[in-house]
């Protein structure tokens, strides 16, 4: 006799079966916002109905796709952080994040990152989900002798910078962000450049 699963289960795997397709069919890139629903079941060969019942809308795929292959990424950035150093780390965060085939994701992240800043009770998990890499960065600081304040500090204001450049990167592609996190990783060890 089999196990018994209890709706909410079976509910979740569906969720996770219907997530995995999405991910499948659009591979590491996020469907644009000016999609519809409907185009977005036709690709993943899946209804609407479906996605609005366990997604609840355009905004919910996107955040849990975003969720999803964030994590994905942030597994194999863990596995490189246990070899290396924080500025290892920096550096492969953003080579990571900035490479072409990355542009609609990070164009997601900031529409989700938007539409959460209005409505944060609808993007809770996704909301969560957000300081994965700022832990990452921290425990590295923490690792090469800055204590546990002072880690998260440093951490939670390299990733903002670095946030700010990826936005600006999708505003202005022809600034010169490489450099600026050049720029981070020496203000991170208090040396002054030109």
């Amino acid at each position: 006799m089999g196990v018994i699963l209890s709706s909410t289960e079976r509910k979740g795997d569906a969720r996770e079966r219907l997530l995995a397709r999405l991910l499948d069919a659009y591979e590491e890139a996020l469907p644009s916002p000016e999609v519809s629903l409907r185009e977005i079941a036709a690709r993943t060969q899946t209804s609407h109905a479906l996605l609005r019942y366990h997604f609840g809308s355009l905004s919910g795929v996107l955040a849990a796709m975003l969720k999803a292959q964030r994590s994905r990424d942030n597994e194999a950035l863990f596995e490189a952080a246990q070899q290396g150093s924080f500025d290892d780390l920096v550096v492969a965060i953003w080579r990571a994040y900035t490479r072409p085939e990355q542009l609609s994701r990070v164009r997601g992240f900031f529409h989700v990152v938007g539409l959460a800043a209005h409505s944060p009770e609808d993007f809770r998990e996704f909301i969560d989900s957000l300081d994965d890499l700022t832990k990452m960065l921290a425990s590295l600081a923490e690792r090469e002798g800055l204590d546990a304040k002072e880690a998260l500090t440093l951490a939670t204001v390299t990733i903002a910078a670095m946030r700010g450049l990826l936005l600006q990167e999708v505003l202005t592609p022809t600034a010169h962000s490489e450099d600026a996190v050049t720029l981070i990783l020496h203000l991170k060890d208090g040396r002054a450049t030109r």
